[in-house]
């Protein structure tokens, strides 16, 4: 082979190498560069992009945000505790219904009378049962039995007959009321202030219990423990959940409007219930009336028809234990038909 072709092939085989050398080399200088990229990227893009003060900025306001956390968690611990504390005093309360004293009760029934009065009237009443047992000829056992329960429990229902009517009238007018209060808090008024346009447009009895409550705050006491007196004199759950909502809220505030205004619906739909309630219980109630009215009713027809036959029972001895039995008797029955068709809600 000449010389000249052993140089030529070895020139191709060096300029080979030297390709392969130079894709080699830029092999591991693009790997090389890829790395360092990615060095970069990894160290150097949180400082450029900003995330590093992003997530030092949430961190911050983490910070931040754990006092106001705690001071949420300890303001809702203690409107809790309030809301306890409340029902505990509402169970207290109404332990303490079992014992009402007469004077209270007096107040209840809107009666201005002192209870030396009321039991004046109720000997009074006594008085003249007895002498118109008498006079009838009913006998010294008959007038006595009659001018006793006369004396009584005439004067006790009767208080308690007011007292009702009296509450009848504050519910009718509580929730009207409780919107005026809520009208005027979000026109901007003080709770005192609607609680006067309260007492100077409301009914009776209305009109005056939120009267005392003004006159009661003025004297100095709080708002909030007004507002729960009223309760005292007004024993209703209604009456009792207002003041417990402006006591609470008095306390650790909140929004009045809001809270009155979901009072105010609640007091509207116990309404309804109470309506719908004795709407279903009335043929019951009719039912027990009829039965209870029926031996007096019977007594006094059989007087009429024949008087002499049925006088014997407040002429003779025998003819009025038997009559006192009678009454007894028919006693127990109306308070337990009574207890029966009555639903307290």
């Amino acid at each position: 082979m000449p010389p000249h072709w052993t140089l030529r092939k070895w020139r191709r085989r060096n300029e080979r190498v030297s390709d392969v050398m130079n894709m080699q080399v830029l092999a591991l200088a693009f790997l090389a560069t890829a790395a360092v990229g990615g060095i970069a990227w990894v160290f150097l893009y949180p400082l450029l992009s900003g995330e590093r003060q992003a997530e030092n900025r949430r961190a911050s306001i983490a910070r931040a945000d754990a006092p106001a956390a705690k001071q949420t968690e300890k303001s809702q611990r203690s409107r809790r505790e309030q809301v306890e504390s409340s029902l505990k005093d509402l169970e207290a309360r109404r332990q303490q219904e079992k014992s009402v004293p007469l004077s209270v009760r007096l107040s209840q029934a809107g009666l201005d009378w002192t209870p030396q009065k009321f039991w004046i009237v109720s000997a009074v009443v006594a008085g003249v049962l007895f002498a118109a047992a008498m006079f009838v000829g009913g006998g010294l056992l008959g007038a006595a039995g009659l001018a006793f329960a006369g004396g009584l429990g005439l004067p006790r229902w009767a208080l308690g007959f007011l007292k009702k009517r009296r509450e009848a009238k504050f519910l009718k007018a509580l929730p009207d009321a409780v919107d005026v209060i809520v009208r005027g808090i979000k026109a901007g008024l003080p709770l005192f202030e609607s609680i006067k346009v309260v007492a100077a447009d409301s009914p009776e009895p209305l009109r005056s219990e939120f009267l005392a409550i003004i006159e009661t705050q003025a004297i100095g006491m709080p708002l909030g423990e007004a507002c729960s007196r009223l309760y005292e004199r007004m024993p209703l759950p209604e009456a009792n959940f207002f003041g417990i909502v402006i006591s609470i809220q008095q306390k650790s505030g909140g929004n009045l409007s809001e809270a009155l205004g979901n009072l105010s619906k609640v007091l509207r739909d116990r309404k309804k219930m109470k309506e719908k309630i004795q709407a279903m219980s009335m043929e019951a109630k009719a039912s027990a009336g009829i039965i209870g009215s029926l031996p007096p009713i019977v007594m006094f027809l059989v007087y009429l028809t024949t008087p002499h036959y049925i006088s014997l029972l407040w002429t003779h001895p025998t003819g009025q234990l038997m009559l006192v039995g009678c009454v007894i008797w028919m006693s127990i029955g109306i308070l337990v038909m009574k207890k029966m068709i009555n639903f307290d809600f």
